[in-house]
């Protein structure tokens, strides 16, 4: 179905849905303090395409099981939301060096806090822990960078945002999907329309789950027969974070990342998280972890390059990232787990006064590297596995260390060779 309608004039359903967006139908009391962010006025022509839109996505609707009642119910307060677009549209002029991102998820005041949370919440980490074979200091971490322990769960109505991101949006086909699992978590009760709230992109709660994965992996773990993740009670979302790890293969008691020291004959050329290998080999190379136990097996990253810090990520590190597909959210995760439950920051020195590359640098050295034959697809800034495999490629080629790191040498060496 096309997300976009040409046609502007509301159809007697629609007007009716707009006339009855009064009093809540069904309202389920949630528990949450967490005020809803009002919505901007759209101009005539978005809304009525958006109302219009909701009309001709009905029977879509239907034919995956959502009720009338349900469908109805939730559309009454579905308006077009001009913020939702600006945000999906919004491109990022720069992005931050490692250092910076990991300083903020383990930070001071975030450990402290996470510290106090955890014993709080002591008694009910220790259930989830043993129901679901996860660190609790993990779960923990989890909801600290999703949304600062509860205090940025996100403000805004869900069912509107999908559905102007469904009918208006970039990725249509993607937020109709989201919409439609939106509609069928309405139609098990677990929340309402009006308290089911979230980021403007439609993740929910204290641990942000899309409406797919909530109906996936979210579970009633008080047993109040609501799977609920929005009440300020963390409960229900801890278990189901927790949950959703150990369903993305969570080994019990391995830690997911371990600060290694290299040695300094150590070939960069085997970095990378899938190039996995047991901890005896890596000892046998001169590997040694930072905190002097032995070693797991798993892959080395070393997420800025030869002169930073480097981590063996393991089974654990991988399910992380099934939450997240970002190796640098996975280790903050890693790390604020790891302080929370006690331990200490990073060891190694990032290198601070090198800087790091733009956005728009990093799109150069893509563009560089695809003009000298190495595939790593449409430039976009990020810099992935396929594009520090190539890196690699490059660094070998002129007889640097393979460290695959996009820094401003690299990018001078590639401007020199091109």
């Amino acid at each position: 179905m096309s997300s976009r309608f040409t046609k502007l004039t509301l159809s007697a359903a629609a007007l009716a849905i707009l006339a009855g967006c009064g009093a809540p139908v069904g309202s389920v009391s949630t528990g949450s303090s967490v005020a809803v962010a009002p919505i901007p006025a759209a101009s005539p022509a978005s809304e009525a395409g958006l109302q219009n839109w909701i009309q001709s996505f009905r029977p879509r609707a239907l034919s995956q099981g959502i009720s009338p009642a349900t469908y109805d119910n939730a559309m009454r307060i579905a308006r077009y939301n001009p913020d939702v677009i600006r945000l999906d549209r919004k491109q990022a002029e720069f992005s931050r060096p490692v250092w910076e991102y990991l300083d903020s998820a383990a930070s001071d005041s975030r450990t402290t806090k996470g510290r106090a949370l955890a014993g709080t919440y002591g008694g009910v980490l220790s259930q989830i822990e043993g129901r679901y074979g996860v660190d609790r200091n993990i779960v923990m971490a989890v909801w600290g960078m999703e949304s600062n322990f509860g205090g940025n769960r996100g403000k805004m109505q869900i069912i509107p945002s999908l559905a102007t991101l469904a009918y208006d949006g970039r990725r249509g086909e993607m937020f109709q999907n989201q919409l439609i699992a939106a509609l069928k978590i309405l139609q098990a009760g677990d929340t309402d329309p009006q308290h089911m709230l979230g980021s403007w992109a439609g993740a929910m709660g204290h641990t942000q789950f899309m409406p797919t994965s909530y109906l996936a992996y979210a579970v009633d773990f008080n047993g109040d027969g609501r799977r609920d993740i929005w009440s300020d009670d963390p409960t229900d979302s801890l278990a189901s974070t927790a949950a959703y790890l150990a369903r993305s293969g969570w080994v019990p008691g391995l830690p997911a990342a371990v600060e290694v020291r290299l040695p300094s004959n150590f070939n960069y050329g085997q970095t990378g998280r899938s190039n996995v290998k047991s901890g005896a080999t890596w000892a046998s190379q001169g590997v040694v972890a930072v905190n002097g136990r032995a070693l797991p097996s798993g892959g080395i990253i070393a997420p800025a390059g030869a002169q930073g810090p480097a981590f063996l990520v393991t089974k654990n590190f991988m399910a992380i990232r099934a939450y997240n597909a970002s190796d640098n959210y996975a280790l903050g995760v890693a790390m604020l787990g790891n302080r929370i439950g006690g331990g200490p920051g990073i060891v190694g020195a990032f290198p601070r006064e090198a800087g790091a590359l733009t956005h728009n640098q990093k799109e150069e050295v893509q563009r560089l590297l695809n003009r000298m034959g190495y595939d790593v697809g449409e430039p976009d800034g990020a810099i992935g596995e396929k594009t520090m495999a190539a890196i690699k490629s490059f660094q070998q080629r002129i007889g640097v260390s393979p460290d695959g790191y996009a820094n401003a040498t690299l990018l001078k060496q590639l401007q020199a060779a091109s």
